[in-house]
């Protein structure tokens, strides 16, 4: 009898992040079982994790631990689509389902991390995720960008793995060099 490839996903995953104490070491770690998530069955991947939104990208819980210590959603990307510019606050990986997800990084270019204004950012590189790539990151400094999707490509859809439950992080205004929490929703599954 073979396991359910997302509860061996879940389980290998809250392994790493209790036997890994630096964030860096977590996702190296993690990288890997998500790319085998992306190669193997998607039978867990449910129509409702595949809903979109027309107005802004659609965030699709699959799993949260009871202990908020980890989150995975489904992204849906329609074409035009894209966060603001953001940080997570928490250790990440990505893997991408279906299309390219495109991300634009912000490089953080004063020394107060801890300032919610007169913040300087600089554009910096981008990455073209196609599918079945995975992506990681870590926090402190904090992973500032935009993801989305170009309004002349199509839809995409890619998986999201959080070192916490993902209901909050920080929106940057580049001209006003400032940043604020806001709590952010997500569909049920």
């Amino acid at each position: 009898m073979t396991s359910d490839p997302l509860d061996s996903f879940i389980a290998d995953c809250r392994a790493c992040a209790a036997g890994h104490g630096e964030a860096a070491d977590c996702v190296a770690a993690i990288a890997p079982k998500m790319l085998d998530l992306l190669r193997g069955d998607r039978a867990f991947l449910k129509p409702a994790h595949f809903r979109s939104d027309p107005d802004q990208y659609a965030r699709n819980l699959i799993y949260a631990s009871d202990d908020g210590d980890i989150s995975l959603y489904a992204l849906v990307w329609l074409p035009g689509q894209w966060t603001p510019v953001h940080d997570h606050g928490s250790w990440g990986v990505v893997g991408v389902v279906e299309g390219v997800l495109e991300e634009r990084n912000v490089i953080r270019i004063d020394d107060h991390h801890d300032r919610n204004s007169g913040i300087g950012l600089a554009r910096g590189g981008m990455i073209l995720l196609g599918e079945g790539t995975v992506t990681t990151f870590v926090p402190n400094p904090d992973h500032i960008h935009l993801t989305g999707v170009p309004a002349d490509r199509p839809r995409a859809v890619s998986l999201h793995l959080y070192g916490r439950m993902m209901s909050s992080f920080h929106i940057y205004d580049v001209e006003a060099g400032t940043r604020r929490l806001v709590d952010v929703a997500h569909n049920e599954s």
